[in-house]
């Protein structure tokens, strides 16, 4: 059974992003006091930081900058079930976590493997626990984390991974620049997206916002605090949000979204082939900082990372 005549595997969500930092101390600070996430460190040395209601969506960890892994939770187990099978057949290395990983990364089921693109660790699950204390936002009123964008060596390649194989559905692409994908039937424009880079590394990361204002507010924040902001404010032609684009202490963008476009699961509009022009990425005029989309090489493992 090839890819385009199985099953189709339905994902719920982007679930969480895993970062290396070499000052976790710094990094944790500037994602809880100026992002606004919570978050605490665990007892083997990782922190978890949350904006919503499960354990963490971002997991950081010791050493040299990078971003080491990714997760995204599927509806059921048998979508689940679905997805090892398909990899199986993909050649890639794809594995059952122990019952005792998914316990420590509060998973349900869980499988893992390396995007033979990227070299991107995914974890693909179906379920995990909620964390005890309800997420309360403070600094800025983030929604939820809204989307994962990598640079990649091969977008064709790429493309062929997870649209064609693992039915990831294309929104909106840029003739080999780009491709905004939605983790279908999840209805948010993209989930992930991919660009055409000499070298494969993180680009940015995602939170939604529930309010303009939290846009205006988060400028201001980051210029106080001498957080260099790379691109923005604006707004996406693709996805039609408003966004801001700012650094890490690690380099790596972050962006604070408000608005994005959703999709049905049925009758959803084709996607759409946009011209390669600045306007694409920002209708109000803008034009990016150097720095940004120039974040962090992904660090493959051959170990999962114990959260």
């Amino acid at each position: 059974m090839t890819p385009s005549t199985a099953p189709a595997i339905r994902f719920a969500r982007l679930g969480f992003c895993r970062l290396q930092c070499p000052d976790i101390a710094a990094t944790t600070a500037f994602y809880r006091d100026l992002v606004g996430l919570d978050g605490e460190g665990r007892a083997d040395g990782t922190v978890w930081l949350r904006c919503s209601d499960k354990p963490y969506d971002i997991v950081l960890t010791s050493g040299p900058a990078g971003l080491v892994g990714a997760g995204f939770e599927l509806e059921t187990d048998a979508d689940l079930d679905r997805a090892f099978a398909r990899l199986e057949t993909l050649g890639t290395d794809v594995r059952w976590l122990s019952p005792a990983d998914c316990e420590r990364q509060q998973l349900g089921r869980a499988l893992t493997f390396t995007d033979p693109v990227s070299a991107l660790n995914c974890t693909f699950y179906a379920g995990q626990h909620n964390a005890p204390t309800p997420y309360v936002a403070q600094k800025a009123r983030i929604a939820q984390m809204g989307h994962l964008v990598l640079n990649v060596h091969d977008l064709e390649a790429a493309h062929r991974f997870w649209a064609d194989a693992l039915g990831f559905a294309v929104s909106d692409r840029v003739e080999g620049t780009a491709e905004w994908l939605r983790c279908w039937p999840n209805p948010l424009h993209h989930s992930l997206a991919l660009l055409q880079h000499s070298a494969n590394t993180l680009h940015h990361i995602n939170f939604m916002v529930t309010d303009i204002d939290d846009i205006g507010q988060a400028m201001n924040r980051m210029k106080q605090a001498d957080v260099p902001i790379v691109f923005g404010p604006g707004r996406h032609l693709p996805s039609t949000s408003v966004f801001l684009y700012f650094l890490d202490p690690d380099g790596n963008t972050n962006e604070f979204s408000f608005g994005m476009e959703l999709f049905g699961e049925h009758d959803a509009r084709p996607p759409r082939e946009l011209e390669h022009k600045a306007e694409v990425m920002d209708t109000w005029g803008s034009r990016p900082d150097p720095r940004f989309g120039k974040g962090s090489p992904i660090l493959s493992r051959t170990e999962p990372v114990h959260g």
